[in-house]
């Protein structure tokens, strides 16, 4: 039960990548690897499917290969893919490449990222795969208007009202432009747009559901700075841990982010924060909260399945597994996240000098009910849900898994 969001994670290591430190460094915090190299495929050529609501498109190959990649673009070609999201020969990208983002990425740092492609990532022909998005839907013209309608016209990163910190612009800079972070935990509007792309709105970072996970918000201060820092670093901190979507992104991004960066990024996200970070207590952990009533099916269920490791209060153990009190996925409105890491496990992110932790999968062994009971009962003692679960939630939730899963993601 996993704080945060909850894919296995393919490991691309540091030697994968040629000595280009400046142009290395923008490419790893921009979560470059993560979209654009599939699991068995060369690195950065592409072919990773995404699921879209019009059908599945797939990364393309951004090695400097002529012929595949992107080896014939000049410095403005390759500009105006990245911060416009056109291609060279004009075609509109999707923005599941997150252009309105990287349109914030200042020049010193488009250059080093252009650099680094061009000359030190190796040129692969790994040839591109075609979208299957059924021809009605496949003009890219539309994208055009879209851009027009969605898009913020705006290519830098302003100061936060009423700051001057140096540090905080940093983290500004980095979470709003190359880091991406509103990709996943801003809620999308009515033409799937992100609804806002900075902080001048509250529904920026305020969490959203993707790909069937809830990416919380990161505004409410839930979470105390070190413990962002950490759990960005290693993928675990004091009282939680990540896996999941989110998974991929600490392997092939966030871990490499240096001292600075990490707290230019937590120090910007408390700017953000109207409540004081959580305090993970015992005695907040027994404080009965649901209606969840003592000695019910969903507590013996926990306490035979649960406790050995998250306690009887549900309090985790320091450093090892996370809490359940205060948890963004045990209190989130959707269920889903705590459905899926019971039913199918979870494992925290591979990252140098650490080894993944793993929460078992209990979809063989407990029946959709059962899964009911221990979800309405964690819910009930440590989260504030407006309402319990049933069994069809359950089986909502793992149905739509497995046709996630086996659309090949």
């Amino acid at each position: 039960m996993i704080k945060i969001i909850l894919t296995s994670a393919l490991i691309i290591s540091a030697s994968s990548f040629a000595a280009s430190p400046e142009g290395e460094y923008v490419a790893r915090i921009s979560d470059c690897v993560a979209c654009h190299t599939k699991e068995g495929g060369d690195v950065m050529a592409g072919g990773k499917r995404f699921h879209t609501p019009l059908g599945d498109i797939f990364s393309t190959n951004i090695t400097p290969d002529v012929k595949e990649g992107i080896g014939l673009y000049s410095y403005a070609d390759f500009e105006k893919a990245v911060r416009k999201g056109v291609a060279r020969d004009g075609h509109y990208l999707y923005p599941a490449m997150p252009y309105p983002s990287y349109a914030k990425m200042n020049d010193e740092d488009m250059h080093a990222l252009y650099t680094y492609f061009k000359q030190d990532v190796k040129a692969s022909a790994q040839k591109n795969s075609p979208g299957e998005i059924p021809w009605i839907f496949s003009p890219r013209w539309p994208m055009g208007i879209w851009n027009w309608m969605f898009t913020d016209s705006k290519e830098e990163v302003s100061t936060p009202a009423g700051v001057d910190d140096g540090v905080i612009q940093r983290g500004k800079y980095l979470v709003e432009g190359p880091g991406h972070c509103g990709a996943c935990h801003t809620p999308r509007g009515i033409g799937m747009q992100e609804k806002s792309y900075d902080s001048s709105d509250a529904t920026f970072l305020s969490g959203a559901m993707i790909d069937g996970w809830y990416a919380p918000s990161l505004r409410n201060g839930a979470i105390p700075a070190e413990e962002i820092k950490d759990l960005l670093k290693t993928g675990r901190s004091k009282h939680s841990a990540i896996s999941g979507p989110m998974s991929d992104v600490v392997t092939q991004s966030t871990q490499y982010l240096n001292n600075n960066d990490l707290n230019a990024i937590s120090s910007y996200l408390a700017s953000l924060s109207d409540k004081k970070p959580a305090s993970h207590t015992h005695a907040a952990a027994s404080q009965t909260r649901g209606a969840i009533a003592a000695g019910s099916s969903g507590q013996t269920l926990y306490l035979r399945y649960c406790s050995t490791c998250h306690g009887t209060t549900g309090q985790g153990t320091d450093d090892n597994v996370p809490s359940l009190v205060n948890n963004p996925s045990v209190s989130a409105e959707e269920p889903d996240n705590l459905i899926k890491v019971i039913a199918f496990g979870a494992e925290t992110p591979v990252t140098q000098g650490n080894i993944p932790y793993k929460m078992p999968a209990y979809h063989g062994l407990l029946q959709p009910q059962q899964m009911r009971d221990i979800v309405n009962y964690v819910r009930g003692q440590w989260g504030n849900p407006p309402h319990p679960v049933d069994e069809d939630n359950i089986k909502d939730v793992l149905n739509a898994d497995k046709q996630y899963r086996e659309g090949g993601r």
